[in-house]
């Protein structure tokens, strides 16, 4: 079975403080977030909301769209969000 990568986007709110990462394993990495286990920018700024996620086959091409999205303008990075999330929703609460 092939393995997933995910390229993700967590939020501290609408709008707020955004932290760009990448993982093979969503669920998982959005727990240790939410639980402060992943230490440093996301602790420290209260960033656990999941509200953007795209999933890829190679690992190699998920580095390559973070490392995109990471320079991108915050206008952008807005709304691409908003272009699958108006509402801002946390999509941590679907995962499994």
């Amino acid at each position: 079975m092939p393995k997933t990568y995910y390229v993700y986007i967590l939020a501290s709110k609408q709008n707020g403080t955004l932290y760009i990462g990448v993982t093979n394993d969503l669920a998982r990495r959005m727990a240790e977030h939410r639980d402060g286990l992943a230490s440093g920018f996301t602790k420290k700024y209260g960033v656990k909301m999941l509200v953007h996620y795209e999933a890829f086959g190679d690992i190699n091409a998920a580095i390559h769209r973070e490392s995109r999205l990471k320079k991108y303008k915050r206008e952008w990075k807005l709304n691409l969000i908003e272009a699958q999330n108006v509402e801002w929703r946390d999509l941590a609460d679907g995962l499994t």
